[in-house]
């Protein structure tokens, strides 16, 4: 590793588990002091455990306190705050006819509603550095429409938007804002989706087939160009989207065949 986070302090959302897990520890191992924050306690602690310089904060990002404190905690511990990474994001699976009001508003809560309120109360901590970096996590479903997931699909979209208006408002400030929308990537969320299906291995194989790289992405794919957007190496980019899909929106028809060299590790080809 570079250490190119070394003196650097991340807020990361999501941070038990799935890309939020892959952040984290790709954060630390670049040097940087790691706030983890998760409404799940207990991989959280173990994952703090692991980590040279990170600090668990057990928190639900859907309320306002909730976050607030987290923030607040990071810099009392940490002594200062340049990174936000929003990786916090549920899913649920059903059409809208079937959905209650209370689901609505907590994944709506969960998913976008958490953004406003990281830089709400981060900004007067970023307001101290001379440059700063908050990561916003899209999807594929920024973009497109999926099958039985309306909420989490204009959640999605609605991200991006308030990534672009983040990154107007705050330029002045030295903060960077992007978003970042991942494909078909091995998570608990995938995974959960999956398992709402008759056979989750033929649907997962199915949807695959429409990615020209033919394979799920790791959530460490997804860190490395987290990190990216973190530093000076990506020094103009703001405002913008990253879509990281294998190929999955370059096409409105697509077929790989079965077989791509993407399937075999690049150390072994």
């Amino acid at each position: 590793m570079s250490n190119r986070l070394q003196n650097k302090t991340a807020w990361i959302t999501g941070a038990a588990s799935g890309m939020g897990q892959a952040v984290a520890k790709l954060f630390a191992a670049e040097g940087a002091n790691v706030a983890l924050v998760d409404i799940n306690s207990a991989p959280l602690d173990q994952l703090a455990k692991e980590l040279p310089c990170a600090l668990a904060i057990p928190a639900d990002v859907s309320i306002e306190s909730q976050v607030r404190q987290s923030l607040d905690q990071t810099v009392s511990h940490f002594g200062s705050l340049h990174i936000l990474v929003n990786c916090a994001g549920i899913v649920h699976v059903k059409p809208l006819h079937e959905y209650s009001e209370p689901e609505w508003d907590q994944l709506m809560a969960v998913n976008l509603k958490s953004i406003f309120f990281s830089i709400k109360h981060a900004y007067p901590h970023l307001l101290k550095q001379p440059r700063s970096y908050m990561v916003n996590i899209g999807s594929v479903g920024t973009f497109v429409a999926q099958p039985d997931t309306p909420a989490y699909t204009a959640s999605k979209g609605a991200v991006l938007q308030l990534t672009r208006s983040i990154a107007l408002d705050y330029a002045s400030i030295g903060l960077r804002c992007n978003c970042v929308c991942p494909g078909i990537t091995d998570t608990p969320m995938l995974r959960y989706h999956m398992r709402t299906l008759p056979d989750p291995d033929a649907a997962l194989a199915q949807r695959l087939r429409r990615v020209p790289m033919g394979i799920p992405l790791t959530p460490m794919d997804i860190a490395r160009n987290i990190l990216h957007l973190c530093t000076e190496d990506s020094a103009g980019v703001t405002g913008t989207s990253l879509i990281i899909d294998g190929g999955y929106l370059a096409a409105a028809e697509w077929d790989n065949g079965g077989a791509t060299r993407f399937m075999t590790p690049a150390d072994e080809t």
